[in-house]
């Protein structure tokens, strides 16, 4: 499928309970894609993303099953209480094996957070996915992973490079630095690092689960997001 090609009737987003039942049939690959992901139609309806292991470019830094990062990162959103990652679930019974298959989420694919970040009623959406991205190790969180539907909410892709133990964090979100954290959040945040979601922890081994700990605690003693530190390597490439 072309890049930017919208589909002509886009239906709701699936939940997880029809992600994890729904019969799938693949349309085609997206070209963008530097791993293989998938254009599926749902059974009932709609459109997914479904991301086999089988397809995934090796990495050096990351090992095999990124499908399981995805499945972590909306586990970890959705503890915190984040509505900004769509629904994904891991299905083993896909036309090309294990993989992630996440809820396709019809926005303007021309728009990306370099065109977004200075409008005023998205800022405190930007500075919760910028908290979630410091506290999860996000290693690329390019701006265009980050999509604008009609009903002009924010959303956030292609999360399967977080939570590495070591310091990755390249992100194109630095504009807020300094931003106070909202109280809601550092209180969720404050929870997730005293008990974590049990299937959330069933993703990860058990060093990456330590640091993310230490990245809560240490975002929850601040109350700030990050400032932008020019001797380190805090840009993705490409950068969209």
């Amino acid at each position: 499928m072309p890049e930017n090609q919208r589909p002509s009737s886009p239906e709701p987003i699936a939940d997880e309970y029809e992600l994890s039942t729904c019969k799938v049939t693949v349309l085609g690959r997206i070209e963008a894609s530097s791993n293989g992901a998938l254009l599926v139609e749902l059974e009932e309806g709609g459109l997914g993303i479904y991301k086999p292991e089988l397809l995934e470019r090796p990495l050096w830094d990351f090992s095999a099953g990124l499908y399981r990062r995805e499945r972590a990162s909306y586990l970890l959103a959705r503890q915190l209480g984040l509505d900004f990652i769509p629904p994904i679930v891991i299905r083993n019974d896909l036309p090309f094996g294990r993989g992630s298959l996440q809820s396709f989420i019809d926005a303007d694919f021309n728009r990306h957070y370099f065109d977004l970040f200075e409008e005023p009623d998205l800022q405190e959406s930007f500075i919760e996915i910028a908290a979630f991205d410091m506290v999860a190790n996000n290693a690329d969180r390019k701006a265009g992973h980050i999509l604008i539907d009609r009903e002009r909410h924010l959303w956030g892709i292609d999360n399967a490079l977080c939570f590495h133990y070591e310091p990755k964090l390249r992100t194109v979100i630095w504009e807020f630095g300094g931003a106070s954290i909202s109280e809601s959040l550092l209180v969720a945040m404050a929870g997730a690092a005293d008990s974590l979601d049990p299937e959330f922890r069933e993703l990860l081994s058990d060093r990456e689960r330590r640091t993310l700990v230490h990245r809560l605690r240490v975002l929850c003693s601040m109350g700030t997001l990050m400032d932008l530190d020019v001797d380190e390597r805090p840009y993705p490439w490409p950068l969209v």
